[in-house]
């Protein structure tokens, strides 16, 4: 087959009868081919560019071909070698190969190594443009990855910028209800320090991100244990430190499926602090497990006065409404333990969901 006249042949070799014969039959073959005669003015020819493919011959006025095949591994993108002896020598073929020659070819007086001598060339420019594709291929996606973690770390650093000024503006509106709920009614109090509990619980998820170097999850045990201090805070005198506990288990999930649990949290401690205890106060327990991988289980107790015949509170509330409205962002299951004294919301939840469904049944 008739080679494109653009792949250019370099043929290292002092024997000017064979070197004229192989420059023939190359060119006759649709390839172009010139002649270096020893081993450095051929080192020289390759090192100025242009040159697709070389033929080097073992043995050499001015050094063995060994040493110019070391030095044109060491060019940057060197063109494949086809080595080329008259000597039936084993060690000289592993040697060259080793050195980076793509091919050994041992030449004979008839010439009938050439057909064989062509096929290398071929063989060897085609791994040549194999090995280029793959390097580009290589720094491409090296490239593509770098920009990428580049522009990721740049989101994450965003995101927690914004997640540092949310949550300011939520503390200060928080902030803002409790200062508000101090000089008013009692009814309206109770209404202002539970608006006061839900942006808090939307703060801290803020906080959370701002604070940590991943911006992809959180973790909800310390988030509660960091909302429930807080609802305690504001609870000032109506709750006692030994009243309120909490246990929580290490769970990781995303920061809006957290908002989802804080926010049901919040509902649940501020509705035991309000009706659980008429004469008093009592305690409250907060247990958060992680029972597998894919079940978390988020309790809110007391020991109050409970629930008429072990039925849910009323559905009609804002609490309630809130909360049903929670358990179906998070995909969650609530129910009300009827055997419990007083009061024992149980929400089952996957941690690991990204999207709301339907959790499993006990």
């Amino acid at each position: 087959m008739m080679q494109d006249a653009g792949i250019h042949v370099l043929f290292i070799d002092d024997d000017e009868a064979l070197g004229h014969l192989v420059k023939r039959d190359l060119e006759r073959h649709g390839f172009t081919a010139e002649i270096a005669m020893d081993g450095v003015s051929g080192l020289k020819r390759v090192a100025a560019g242009g040159i697709d493919a070389v033929v080097l011959d073992h043995h050499l006025p001015d050094q063995e071909g060994l040493g110019i095949l070391i030095e044109i591994q060491k060019l940057p993108d060197p063109p494949p070698v086809i080595y080329l002896t008259g000597a039936q020598d084993s060690k000289t073929a592993v040697a060259a190969l080793k050195a980076g020659a793509t091919a050994y070819v041992i030449k004979d007086v008839r010439g009938e190594f050439l057909a064989l001598l062509r096929a290398d060339i071929e063989a060897g420019i085609q791994s040549a443009n194999l090995r280029r594709a793959k390097e580009a291929a290589e720094a491409e996606t090296a490239a593509a990855r770098d920009r990428y973690k580049a522009l990721a770390q740049e989101r994450a650093v965003l995101l927690r910028e914004v997640s540092h000024r949310v949550s300011n503006s939520l503390q200060l509106i928080a902030s803002l209800l409790q200062f508000q709920a101090r000089g008013a009614s009692p009814e309206i109090a109770d209404a202002l320090m539970e608006a006061h509990g839900r942006v808090l619980a939307v703060a801290k998820v803020h906080r959370s991100l701002y604070t940590s170097q991943n911006v992809e999850s959180i973790s909800l045990h310390r988030y509660i244990e960091a909302l429930a201090e807080d609802i305690e805070s504001a609870a000032g005198d109506d709750t006692g430190g030994d009243s309120f506990t909490l246990i929580a288990d290490a769970i990781e999930i995303e920061p809006d499926r957290a908002v989802a649990v804080g926010v049901m949290l919040t509902e649940l401690v501020l509705n035991a602090r309000k009706h659980a205890y008429p004469e008093g106060k009592g305690p409250i327990r907060v247990r958060l497990e992680a029972v597998d991988p894919k079940r978390s289980v988020l309790s809110v107790e007391d020991d109050g006065v409970g629930f008429a015949n072990g039925r849910a509170p009323d559905s009609s509330g804002l609490g309630s409404v809130i909360i049903k409205a929670m358990a179906q962002k998070l995909g969650a299951e609530i129910r009300y333990d009827p055997s419990h004294k007083g009061t024992r919301a149980v929400i089952a939840f996957d941690p690991t969901a990204s999207h709301p469904r339907a959790a499993a049944s006990h």
